[in-house]
Order: C-alpha cells, then sequence, then structure tokens
C-alpha cells in the first residue's frame, strides 16, 4: 500500500529541516539514494513502511504528514501565479509545491495576495466598463474572497458529505411519518404540527418575482406555482432543515473559519439544500438504487421524483464510510464559460482562477444542447477520468419569459467507470483514445495544441514573424 505521491517533497522538506543529505536519510531508511531521489520528485510513491519509518525517526504527527491539504494548496498556487501574469521570475511549479509543502502558512499567504491581485485585476475590468456604459450604478468591488469561492473550499473539506444531516433526514423520514407517493402532504403536515408554519401556494406573479418567502413573525411559507412538484416539496425540505436543524447548521458553519458573514450565510443555505436533498433522496434507498441502475440519472430521477440537477448533487454525497459510492466529481458552467458551482470528490482538478479547457466535454456540449456527452479525460499528471456532461434549461415562467441554458458535467475515475451505465460500448481501457485535456492553459505543457488560448507557464513564449504552429504561441 502507498500514500499519495505528492509527499515526495515533503520527505524533501524533513530532510532538510534536519540538515540530512539524501544519502544520509536513504542509509536511515535502508534504501538507496537514487530511490529516495525519485521518492522526492514525485517519481514513486512513499510507500507506508518508509512513512512510518520516518514519523518513528523525527517524531512527526503521522495524519498531518501524510495529509493531502498541502497537496491542493500547491495546486492552488501554482495555478495563481501561472495567472498572476509576474514576470522575470523563475518560480517553477515544483518550488512552489515545495513552499506549499515545507511553508504551508507563507503558501497561504502568498495564495491570498493572489487572489487579491485577481480580484484586482477583476475590478479594474469592471470599473473601465461602467465608466463606458454611463448611468449603471456602481457596486462596491474587491471585498474579499468571494462567498461562493469560500463556500466551495468549505464543502470541498468536508469531501461534501456531512453525517449529522445526513441522520437527521433519515430522523425526519420516521418522526413525520414520511409516505414516498404523498411526499408533499407529510411536509406540509410537520411544519403545521411541529413548527406551527402555514404553507401557502400562490398563483404566479403574486410575490413580484419571489418563489419562496418565509415570514417567522406569521409563520407562513409562501411558495409561487410556478415551482414544479418536485422544487416544492424540496423548498418544504429546505424549511423544515432550517427551522429544525439551525443550530446544527450553525456549529458546521463556525467549525468550517468562513471569511465573512456573507459565507456564512450562503454555507447556511449550502447545508440547508444539502439537508432537502438528503430528505427527497434519503441516503440508503438512494445508494441502492444508484447501484442497481448504474446510476443512471434519468432513472434515479423517475425514482425519487427529482430533477437531473438534484439527482447529480446528490450522487457527489455519497461518501458514508462503508456505504460509499463511486467518487464522482460535478461542475456547472454557463454558455460564456464560467463557472458556477464545482465539488471534485473523484481528484480531477477544476480551475480556480479563469477559465477551464476548452476540450472538456462540459463546454463542448453546448454544440448539442439536451444531448448526453461522454468523454474519456486524460490528464497532464497522467491521471485519467470518464466524464459526461448535458446541458439543463432552466427557468420557472412560461413561454415569454427568459430561459438560460446551462451545462452539468459529472465524472470519476476511469478504474470505476463501469459501474455507470453511460461507460457502455466504450473502450475505457484504449488509452489512445482519450481526449488530453488540461486545467487551464497556463497550467497545460502540451505541445500542438490547437485550442490553446494561452502560453503555457513553463513553456516560454516564442512568436516568430517567419513561422507558426497549430496555435498562435507555439513558433
Amino acid at each position: 500500500m502507498s500514500t499519495s505521491p505528492r509527499l515526495g517533497s515533503k520527505v524533501r522538506a524533513l530532510r532538510g529541516r534536519e540538515g540530512l543529505t539524501q544519502k544520509a536519510l536513504a542509509a536511515r531508511l535502508g534504501i538507496s539514494a537514487s530511490y529516495l531521489n525519485l521518492i522526492e520528485h514525485n517519481r514513486r510513491p512513499l510507500p507506508a513502511e518508509l512513512l512510518l519509518r520516518l514519523a518513528g525517526m523525527f517524531e512527526i504527527d503521522l495524519q498531518a504528514f501524510a495529509a493531502e491539504d498541502d497537496g491542493r494548496l500547491g495546486d492552488d498556487l501554482v495555478e495563481a501565479w501561472s495567472a498572476s501574469g509576474v514576470p522575470d521570475l523563475e518560480l517553477t511549479p515544483s518550488v512552489l509545491e515545495g513552499l506549499a509543502d515545507s511553508h504551508a502558512q507563507a503558501a497561504r499567504a502568498m495564495l491570498d495576495l493572489f487572489r487579491a491581485h485577481h480580484r484586482t485585476q477583476q475590478s479594474m475590468r469592471t470599473m473601465a466598463e461602467r465608466f463606458a456604459m454611463p448611468g449603471e450604478a456602481a457596486e462596491e468591488l474587491g471585498r474579499g474572497l468571494l462567498p461562493t469561492e469560500d463556500v466551495t473550499d468549505f464543502l470541498g473539506a468536508a469531501e461534501n458529505h456531512f453525517p449529522t444531516l445526513e441522520a437527521a433526514a433519515e430522523r425526519l423520514w420516521s418522526s413525520a411519518e414520511l409516505e414516498p407517493d404523498n411526499l408533499y402532504g407529510g411536509l406540509v403536515r410537520h411544519l403545521a404540527e411541529r413548527h406551527a408554519v402555514t404553507v401557502r401556494l400562490v398563483p404566479v406573479g403574486r410575490e413580484a418575482g419571489k418563489v419562496r418567502r418565509f415570514d417567522p413573525t406569521k409563520r407562513v411559507l409562501t411558495l409561487s406555482r410556478k415551482l414544479r412538484p418536485r422544487t416544492v416539496n424540496f423548498q418544504l425540505a429546505l424549511q423544515i432543515g432550517l427551522l429544525a436543524h439551525r443550530e446544527e447548521l450553525g456549529s458546521l458553519v463556525e467549525a468550517g473559519r468562513l471569511k465573512s458573514t456573507d459565507s456564512e450565510t450562503l454555507a447556511t443555505l449550502a447545508l440547508g439544500n444539502y439537508f432537502a436533498g438528503a430528505v427527497l433522496m434519503p441516503y440508503g434507498p438512494f445508494l441502492e438504487e444508484a447501484r442497481e441502475k448504474r446510476y443512471d440519472i434519468e432513472l434515479l430521477g423517475h425514482r425519487f421524483r427529482t430533477s437531473f440537477e438534484q439527482v447529480c448533487h446528490r450522487m457527489t454525497t455519497l461518501r458514508r464510510p462503508g456505504a460509499e459510492g463511486i467518487p464522482l466529481h460535478f461542475i456547472r458552467v454557463d454558455i460564456a464559460g464560467n463557472i458556477i458551482k464545482q465539488f471534485s470528490v473523484s481528484g480531477i482538478r477544476f480551475p480556480r482562477f479563469g477559465a477551464g479547457c476548452s476540450l472538456w466535454n462540459v463546454y463542448r456540449c453546448f454544440q448539442q444542447p439536451g444531448r448526453i456527452r461522454t468523454q474519456v479525460s486524460r490528464m497532464p499528471d497522467g491521471g485519467r477520468f470518464f466524464c459526461l456532461a448535458t446541458t439543463i434549461r432552466r427557468g420557472l415562467g412560461g413561454y415569454k419569459d427568459e430561459h438560460t441554458i446551462q451545462a452539468i458535467g459529472m465524472g470519476c475515475r476511469a478504474e470505476h467507470a463501469r459501474g455507470m451505465v453511460y461507460s457502455d460500448g466504450i473502450d475505457i481501457d484504449n488509452g489512445a483514445a482519450d481526449v488530453r485535456i488540461g486545467v487551464t492553459c497556463r497550467l497545460c505543457d502540451r505541445k500542438g495544441c490547437a485550442q490553446r488560448a494561452f502560453p503555457a507557464l513553463a513553456t516560454p513564449l516564442r512568436v516568430t514573424l517567419d513561422e507558426r504552429g497549430v496555435s498562435p504561441f507555439e513558433g
């Protein structure tokens, strides 16, 4: 058994702290210096037995040493540096990853500076656009980490799984005596009997654009008839979560150490939504059906009377120890390429600064709206992922109301693909058919990519007057 290959830089930092040469440390570990060199440069994994020896020799906290947080920190730092545009400083990815491993606090401070720099650039562009458009009201800009980014980090740290909320959802089914065939009636009855809340469904347009409103004084929950029945049930379960489990939600948010009040409010709502999803799709029955139906999203939606996106969200939360589902990632983007929401339990890396790779099928599915597209993707580090994506039409109004088209992407590591119905007919093991994608252009050093929009961080920009490659950034 081996631990994460990203531990190499930690071993190197530990050896430097102890003032040992590679030869000296290798001798103490009972391995060759050349083998230690491969470990330190992440070309060989650090075996568990060697990790235990290191812990015994230097009295290190094994759990902290083996944690993957610094690996994610290193990835974020490399990406931030690639997007910063700071010239003439030769900080290679290995140097930045080493900084994250050996000086995590300094690396986080550096990452915060990059984020501030990125926000300042965004603010300057926004203000320039506003000056070019007289009459538009100005907004307060650059106030720190965006709440959406903060909450994404919070959910990611928990792998988007909250056992206490799962247990609370299961208790609700028992205490409220809910029935799958009349979930609406059971939830309305529970709100009335346990929380003295009256539910009112009002005609379209009555609430001036609001589809949900709760009056805590009058104890009235008002829902628009614009909402589909499955969404009405979701909103009822959300309201129960906000009322019955506010203290628990608050404890989870407090433990997350979010950066602002807005982040805390958004995180509370995200956890309330999590609870609602767990009520509509109870963990045990949902996992059983997912395995039986091989993660067929539409069939699961029919079974639990939920939407395509609700099923996708729920599938990412199946991380209960001893009853895990396939580790999945989730991403939702708009037609402009903006990443609106993301979770990654599969291990695939999403961009944090800038746009993603245009070769991802989640972007390409806009070319064929409504069709589920599949793709076996290979990342620059060799990681292989099976991905599926489709567009969804969002809107609550009628024919004349505006609707938006967004895309949802899901996926897992290639070795788990056979558990999903969408892999049928695809030669998963045929690496020659993989689509070679990256995180962002700046982090991808592949040559000959016609989709490249920016030069790679690791490759100097070479533009000549006499020659041009498949992209303008390859002379």
